[in-house]
């Protein structure tokens, strides 16, 4: 079972603005002498959201920071729940590496990342 993404103080997984959109995971392999073979590499399209998140407090940024670690960056996957429609994803993570958390005082913590749905 792979552990939920974390909740902020007020439930929410995201806050406005937030991007969802779809992709497909389409693969091309070209050939020697230029011909190209093209096919899908998962059954559909795949879900991604860039979320945005302002004014976290000491607490929720620990709490992200922790998370993040724990899963080894983009290594681990989670469960993440769609903000519009509050659908879990079972197998999502995030699409990079970088997770920098910026302080400009007191309860002014800012967080920016994407997550991505796997198959």
């Amino acid at each position: 079972m792979t552990p939920p993404f974390p909740k902020l103080k007020t439930s929410a997984r995201a806050q406005y603005p937030a991007t969802k959109s779809v992709r497909m995971q389409n693969q091309v392999l070209w050939f020697v002498d230029g011909r190209q073979q093209r096919y899908r590499d998962s059954a559909g399209m795949l879900h991604q959201w860039e979320i945005r998140l302002d004014q976290l407090d000491e607490s929720e940024m620990a709490a992200l920071e922790q998370f993040f670690a724990a899963n080894q960056g983009r290594f681990g996957t989670f469960a993440f729940t769609d903000p519009w429609d509050g659908r879990v994803y079972p197998n999502c993570s995030f699409s990079n590496d970088d997770f920098t958390l910026l302080s400009a005082g007191e309860m002014q913590g800012r967080l920016s990342f994407t997550v991505i749905e796997n198959r």
